[in-house]
């Protein structure tokens, strides 16, 4: 066996997916509730102005709506891949509007000051690191302490009742 390869699972993998969905989900609420703090109809609708954005009033506030509710369903693991996908749709626009002219560095030192360095705005390494692990979660499932286990289990269990009750004689 290879170096840092795995051939079987081991019944610690199944926990692999709640660190993702922990940080996925805490990350899209917080920055939901940024943009909420701030009115999305202000400094959130004027910069889906600025970049372009049609209906820029109505996108900031679906935007800011999504990020925190569908952080919440990512946070509890609650229908992952269907709520992937507005998310990483999300994310794309957010790279191609704003992050792809700053590079691919989430963190572009442009300056030196006695208080400490100076930033530009972040490239888009961090929408894809986003992106990267709800594919992941989509993928691989939520994971155990998850409502969509929760739902699977509670589905297998109505089938299995079901099943059993039809082969039962009358």
């Amino acid at each position: 066996m290879r170096v840092g390869t795995r051939t079987k699972t081991t019944p610690w993998n199944q926990w692999a997916p709640i660190p993702l969905r922990l940080i996925i989900g805490y990350g899209f609420i917080v920055h939901g509730w940024a943009k909420l703090s701030r009115g999305p109809a202000g400094g959130f609708g004027n910069l889906l102005q600025q970049v372009g954005v049609p209906f820029p009033i109505f996108t900031a506030w679906a935007v800011t709506v999504l990020e925190l509710l569908g952080g919440l369903a990512i946070l509890t693991g609650a229908f992952v891949a269907l709520v992937s996908i507005p998310l990483i749709m999300s994310m794309l626009v957010a790279i191609f509007t704003v992050h792809l002219k700053y590079g691919f560095s989430s963190i572009n030192t442009i300056g030196l000051t006695k208080n400490g360095p100076v930033f530009s705005p972040p490239g888009y390494e961090v929408a894809l690191l986003y992106i990267a692990g709800m594919i992941a979660l989509s993928l691989a499932g939520s994971g155990p302490l998850s409502i969509d286990r929760y739902l699977l289990r509670k589905k297998q269990r109505q089938q299995g009742l079901s099943d059993t009750s039809q082969s039962l004689p009358v």
